[in-house]
């Protein structure tokens, strides 16, 4: 099938849940394949890697948003703070304060969502729901004005155990409603849960996820 008709099949079965962002993970990809998604009506584009961002970014129409999903440095991102859309992977007070610096130069004001680690493989990105409380009551986040902390972000186990899946999106959709619920701020507008992937979108869904992040199945394997 073309990237045109998965995108078609994907669209279908999304179109019963409104409230669900479909997010193309276009890494590797080369500038023609992304073309062509852009051309089949795809305007949000998540890419792992700062590096394969930018040329992506220049080349491409300046109507797509960009949303940075992998690991991101802190020295990494005056690169991306003109431009990107939404930034998924926060997971320390440090990379947030940088981001406020940049999104200062830029005048704009950066959205971002705390990464929230829900797996049980071990990891070394994600704040737990611990690390996430402090960092929310920490005075110095509370003077951040040039970011937007608009919901969090998680991974799931890399299992064929659909229920541990599935009870690890619960947990973060169970974080994301606690905290909602618990604090307010001009820097703080709770909207949006990102987790699902290919292989485990449906069941993201079905535990309230609003964004999924899709690669393989709109662009086939790499």
């Amino acid at each position: 099938m073309s990237i045109t008709e998965n995108l078609k099949s994907i669209s279908e079965e999304l179109a019963s849940f409104p409230k669900v962002k479909l997010i193309a993970v276009t890494k590797t990809k080369p500038i023609e394949i992304l073309l062509e998604a852009y051309q089949a009506g795809l305007r949000e584009f998540g890419e792992n890697k700062v590096q394969e961002m930018l040329p992506k970014y220049e080349a491409l129409p300046k109507d797509i948003h960009w949303h940075l999903i992998g690991h991101l440095q802190t020295n990494k991102v005056k690169y991306i703070a003109p431009f990107v859309y939404m930034i998924h992977s926060v997971d320390s007070l440090k990379l947030l304060q940088e981001i406020d610096k940049q999104g200062k130069k830029s005048n704009k004001i950066i959205n971002c969502l705390l990464q929230i680690y829900i797996a049980t493989e071990e990891s070394k990105f994600g704040l737990d729901e611990q690390e996430l409380t402090e960092l929310l009551e920490n005075q110095d986040f509370k003077m951040l004005k040039n970011i937007k902390i608009k919901g969090v972000m998680g991974m799931a186990t890399n299992t064929e155990n659909t229920e541990l899946i599935s009870q690890e999106f619960g947990n973060l959709k169970n974080i994301f409603e606690k905290i909602r619920q618990q604090y307010q701020g001009e820097n703080i507008d709770f909207q949006e849960i990102s987790m699902g992937m290919s292989g485990d979108y449906s069941l993201a869904i079905e535990q309230g996820s609003t964004m999924v992040r899709i690669g393989s199945k709109i662009f086939g394997s790499r």
